[in-house]
C-alpha cells in the first residue's frame, strides 16, 4: 500500500500514473476523488456530506465521515486480500486524517508519502486545469501536512512526476517490497477465471 498525501493540484495524480508505469507489478489507483465521485449528488451540496466553498474551502459532515470510514476499511480489505493499492489523499484534518487511515490499515505494510508543492505553483496548475475551485490549492498546500508523519517526502514544485515516482519506487526495494509480496492472493478456481469487466 502506498498513501500519497498532498494538497489539491500538488501533482499526486501524475505521480500515481507514473508509479503504475514504473512499478513491476500491477497497482490499483484509488483516491479521495474516487469516493466523492461515487457519492450521490445530494451529498456534494449538503452540510452532512461535503461542501466546496467559493473560496476553495472544503467542509465535510457526519454522513461523509461515515461513508469515508467504510471506504477506508474496504480499501484495507483489498490490500489484505493481496491487491497492491496506491491511494491519492488530501488530509484535510492533518494528523487526524492520517490516524483514520492508520487504524484501517493496521497490520499492513504501508508507505506514507508526502507530496509537496509551492502554493503559488499549485495555484497556477489549478487555474490551468480548470476543474477545481480557485483557492483550493493555496488553502490546502500546508494544511494537509500538519502533524503528518511520512516515510518519504517529494516536492513537485520543480521536479517532474516521473522523477518523484522513481524516488518512491526505489523505496519499495528490499524488506518493504518483500513484505508486500510475501502473501499474494491464492489463485481463483479455474471455473472463475473469467475476463475482468472494464472499469467505468
Amino acid at each position: 500500500m502506498i498513501v500519497l498525501n498532498g494538497g489539491s493540484s500538488s501533482g499526486k495524480s501524475g505521480i500515481v500514473r507514473c508509479l503504475q508505469a514504473v512499478l513491476p507489478d500491477p497497482w490499483l489507483a484509488l483516491g479521495v476523488d474516487t469516493l466523492v465521485d461515487a457519492m450521490p449528488a445530494s451529498m456534494q451540496a449538503s452540510g452532512a456530506g461535503i461542501e466546496f466553498a467559493s473560496d476553495g474551502g472544503v467542509a465535510v459532515g457526519p454522513e461523509f465521515r461515515s461513508l469515508e470510514a467504510a471506504w477506508m476499511e474496504g480499501v484495507a480489505a483489498m490490500v489484505r486480500a493481496g491487491a497492491r493499492v496506491i491511494v491519492d489523499e488530501v488530509f484535510l484534518g492533518g494528523a487526524a486524517s492520517q490516524q483514520h487511515w492508520q487504524k484501517a490499515l493496521a497490520g499492513t505494510d504501508t508507505l506514507w508519502v508526502g507530496v509537496h508543492c509551492d502554493s503559488d505553483v499549485a495555484a497556477g496548475r489549478e487555474i490551468a486545469r480548470g476543474d477545481r475551485i480557485r483557492g483550493m490549492a493555496a488553502s490546502q498546500a500546508d494544511l494537509v501536512h500538519q502533524g503528518v508523519t511520512y516515510d518519504l517526502e517529494v516536492d513537485t514544485t520543480h521536479t517532474e512526476s516521473l522523477t518523484c515516482a522513481r524516488t518512491i519506487a526505489s523505496r519499495l526495494n528490499g524488506p518493504r517490497l518483500a513484505g508486500m509480496q510475501a502473501a499474494p492472493p491464492e489463485p481463483a478456481p479455474p471455473a472463475r477465471r473469467l475476463g475482468r469487466p472494464p472499469h467505468s
